[in-house]
């Protein structure tokens, strides 16, 4: 997977419209991992804009699940490995089933989390969409 990264110091989580000024880059190519569950037991990883918010009804169809809702912060480090703001697509602790925004493919390359507060990769959508085995579908708002 061919990527850069770049990391600053980030004592506190930065919104995503502040990182992808941090990195120079157009919000819409600047992507936030975000944690979800559905029934009891399920999660799953969507990736969408840094700017867009999560249709959770979108989300459900697209897992196939009932209902969905963001897992809560104090959940994230035990279940993913990661702490907010520092969520990555990639390395979580357990693989679950991944949805990538389908915005993802109008860029050659996006920024995502490299796993840390202040650690961004910049990678192919459609390389990392591969990795992680993940569906591009349509789920923001």
């Amino acid at each position: 997977l061919s990527h850069q990264i770049f990391t600053w110091e980030c004592p506190e989580a930065m919104g995503g419209l502040e990182v992808a000024q941090r990195l120079g880059q157009d919000p819409e190519r600047v992507f936030k991992t975000l944690v979800t569950s559905g029934k009891p037991g399920k999660y799953y990883v969507f990736v969408i804009p840094v700017a867009a918010e999560l249709n959770l009804k979108k989300a459900a169809k697209a897992a196939g699940d009932k209902n969905m809702e963001l897992v809560a912060v104090k959940e994230l480090l035990g279940l993913t490995g990661y702490i907010r703001g520092g969520c990555s697509p990639v390395g979580m602790k357990k693989h679950f089933p991944t949805h990538f925004d389908e915005t993802c493919i109008l860029w050659d390359e996006i920024a995502v989390s490299a796993g840390a507060r202040g650690h961004q990769m910049i990678v192919p959508p459609e390389a990392l969409a591969e990795l992680v085995n993940a569906v591009l579908t349509d789920i923001i708002q």
